[in-house]
């Protein structure tokens, strides 16, 4: 980890793209050939909430373990496990790095997750953020 200044108007930026880039997501149809673009978009979304908390803090994260593990940090009441966030970062690595192809279900059920659970993620880093 690299120290700096901690940046909240960064943090909030960060914030705003997570969810912009999650409203986008959510609009895509669910295929076969979507199907790694959306686990990579959710997780791109999620991996910046926790950038944000990390840069509240003046942290410069250097890889994705630490902004995910900021989100695991979080007490929140979620309607499935934060540490799905965990089972995704797995999942986008092997998208990324071993042309893994998730099937249809696999999308279905990252995207139940995240549609049952963004807004309570945002809304509790936004609060860390807000402090």
């Amino acid at each position: 980890m690299r120290y700096k200044r901690p940046d909240s108007k960064n943090a909030i930026s960060l914030m705003e793209s997570s969810k912009k880039e999650m409203e986008f997501t959510l609009s895509l149809e669910v295929s076969e050939n979507s199907g790694s673009t959306i686990i990579r978009n959710i997780y791109e979304s999620l991996r910046m909430l926790g950038d944000a908390l990390l840069v509240k803090r003046g942290i410069q994260s250097k890889d994705h373990i630490e902004p995910i593990n900021e989100l695991l940090k979080l007490k929140v009441n979620t309607t499935r496990s934060l540490n799905l966030i965990e089972n995704l970062r797995i999942l986008r690595h092997n998208i990324n790095y071993y042309g893994y192809s998730p099937n249809v279900e696999e999308v279905k059920d990252f995207l139940s997750f995240i549609k049952d659970n963004f807004k309570i993620i945002y809304n509790a880093v936004l609060k860390e953020i807000e402090k």
